[in-house]
Order: C-alpha cells, then structure tokens, then sequence
C-alpha cells in the first residue's frame, strides 16, 4: 500500500513518529509525508521554517514549494506535487488540514485527473457547529462529496460532519500518538529535589498554554478548600494568564503551595509528569473566539493526558470536549467550571493513596492499548485496508 500524506503538521519531525510506524506494519506500506517547503507556525516559534527532505526507505519527508505559508485552510502546493504523485502512484490520499482545506481540494482534483484512483481521505479536530458561507460552502460540499474515508480527532468532529451530510466511511482517532519510551514511569528524585517537592507530598500537575479556556483558575480556587492536605501544584506551560494565577494563589493562601515552570522542551516534560500523582485538565468551553464560519472552543482532544496515563499518572478532567472520551474509566471526570465538582476529585486522590494508584495502572493500561504511535498507525492502516477492499 501506498499512502501519501499531506499536512504541516509534520515539519516537526517528533510529529512523524505515527508515520514512521505506519511504514513499518508490513513489507508492503509505504508512506510520504509531503509537507510545505516553508511554514510559519507562529507562537513561540514565529519564525519561517524551511523543511528539509528526508529518505528512510519506506518513510520520506518531502517538502513541497507552496502558497501561503502560515494559513491551514489557505495552504496549496505547487506544480512539482503533481510530478509526486505521478511518480509515487498512491493508493491514499490523505490531507490533514480540516473539512474546508483548498490543499484537499487540490489533492482530490489532481486525483482525478491524473486517473490515480486513490482513495481520498481527511482529518479534522474541529469540533464545534458551524454554518458555512458561499464559497466556503461549496468547498466543503465538493470536499465530503469525494472523500472517500474521514479521521476525526473527536467524536463530536464526527457528528457535525454528519450533519454536514458526509455519509461515507470514518474513524475517531487522534491525529498523533505517544512515544512510549519517552512517556514512560521513571522516578525524578535530582528534579523533585530541586522543585522542593517533600516525599509526603501530594503533586497535582497542569501542562498547557496560560489561558482562561484552559480552566486553570478554577483548578486553582478548587485547592483552597483542601489546605488541610499536605500537597503542592506544579504548572508547566506560559501565557497570558501567568500574572493572574500567581494573584489568584497569593489571595487563596495558597501561594507557597505553587510551582510555576515556565517554556519546558518537549523532551523534558515527562520529566515534570514523572514528579506528579495526578495531572489535572480542566478545560472550559468559551464562545470568545470567532472564525469567519464559527464561534468558540472547547477541548478538541487533550493530548498531554495520554502522555500522563503513559507516565504512569492518574488523570482528572473536565467533560469540556473529547476529555471524557480520552480518559474513559481510567481517571475522574467533573463538569467543566465546577469548583466544588473539582475540589471533590481531588480530595477523594489526597486521601486514598489506592484510588490514585488503581486510576495510574488503568491509565497506563489504557495508553498503551490505544494511544501509542504504533497503536494509532494500526488501528489507521487497517482504516486503510477497509477503504481499499
């Protein structure tokens, strides 16, 4: 089989480990992973990065000249991905850039006019409703129109794209796994040592942006309820909302209590993960943020909980989104916004060591099962395979 996909996700070369997986199922797989020559992916990093070739055999990063080099849906290739697809004659087309992409309209034209017959096929994490607008709309239309399989990231992803009249065939599967060698249980005694964090204390994590929408604040006024427990709160992550956590804290009494860890690399935060005994993802739905077709946010998926449930952490989250689906049985689950809902959660984890522990190995067990990088690319291939027979 050949598959050839197509997003910006995969400049980063951590980001292509499902890929690389994928490639490796059976003799007879190969994958491309075209991506756009130059990308600003803006944040942290809001510089152009230039993407480079690389050949692994069966595995191959390809840069591709484009348009538009900071915009998903606006994103388009050259001429040279027709000399590609020529060349590689792909089975699967598959385009990660949402339901409304001009690259998947691109790809799924030149699919048809090459006479390729591959199988089309896209990726989606949006999901919140949304009306289009003419021409949006009838770009959608003719994007549904010929897919032939879709992968949402979430559930709820799956079932506007009903709505919006899909009707063909389609999996829920996040768009990346985890590296179980890396998220892995691992004691951190230098690390605990350094953050003046005592044996006898309960660690209660957060990893992610400083935002509203994140609900770190409700996580925060959740704690000060529970100061008769001997615990500490370790936040890993920047944004906007560091000043008014540390001033929340400080008016709560709590304020000794925090560690605040500011842009960590990637490699190291299963470090950070390995010193918690739960990571906590409070996520709050809002409809402060507008697209030109809809309103809002809520949690799309919430990939550092599987990354915890592979450390070996116990997980608690909100029902904002995909959380609930994400954790399943593993880990406690509140209503989003619930301080007292929270507090409950994490007073039940304080003061039975075996809950905590019983949650870790079903997480871990979860993990490994479903989210792994190889995990992810098997249940993909065999989506595959059904869409080939």
């Amino acid at each position: 089989m050949k598959i050839l996909v197509a997003s910006h996700t995969y400049i980063v070369n951590l980001n292509c480990q499902k890929l690389r997986e994928l490639s490796r199922l059976d003799n007879n797989t190969q994958v491309i992973a075209v991506v756009p020559k130059l990308w600003r992916p803006g944040g942290v990093q809001n510089k152009i990065i230039e993407s480079k070739l690389k050949d692994e055999g069966d595995f191959k990063i390809v840069p591709v000249d484009n348009f538009s080099q900071n915009n998903q849906g606006l994103l388009t290739f050259k001429s040279e991905i027709i000399t590609l697809l020529k060349e590689f004659e792909p089975d699967i087309i598959q385009v990660e850039q949402g339901a409304k992409s001009l690259a998947y309209a691109q790809l799924i034209t030149l699919n048809k006019f090459l006479g390729l017959k591959a199988k089309n096929v896209f990726f989606t994490w949006w999901n919140l409703p949304y009306k289009n607008k003419f021409p949006i709309s009838l770009l959608e239309q003719y994007n549904l129109q010929n897919t032939h399989g879709l992968i949402s990231g979430n559930q709820d992803g799956l079932d506007i794209l009903r709505d919006h009249g899909y009707n063909n065939k389609a999996i829920v599967l996040p768009q990346l796994g985890i590296d179980e060698k890396l998220f892995t249980p691992k004691q951190q005694p230098e690390l605990a040592t350094q953050l003046k964090i005592q044996s006898d204390e309960f660690v209660i994590g957060f990893v992610g942006r400083f935002v509203k929408e994140k609900g770190i604040l409700t996580l925060i006024k959740s704690l000060a309820s529970l100061q008769e427990f001997s615990w500490k709160l370790l936040l890993l992550g920047r944004g906007e909302l560091k000043e008014q956590i540390e001033t929340t804290a400080r008016e709560l009494g709590i304020k000794n209590r925090l560690i605040l860890i500011e842009s960590v690399p990637h490699e190291q935060v299963p470090n950070y993960l390995n010193l918690m005994d739960t990571l906590v993802l409070p996520s709050e739905t809002t409809d402060k943020f507008k697209t030109l077709t809809a309103v809002g946010w809520k949690e799309q998926f919430g990939h550092v909980l599987i990354e915890a449930m592979a450390s070996g952490v116990a997980v608690v989250g909100s029902d904002s989104g995909e959380i609930p689906h994400v954790i399943g049985d593993a880990g406690l689950i509140f209503p989003e916004g619930n301080i007292e809902a929270l507090g409950n959660c994490l007073g039940q984890l304080m003061a039975n060591p075996d809950l905590v522990k019983d949650l870790a190995n079903k997480g871990y067990t979860r993990a490994m099962e479903k989210y792994t990088n190889k995990a992810v690319a098997q249940k993909q291939l065999a989506f595959y395979q059904e869409l080939l027979n």
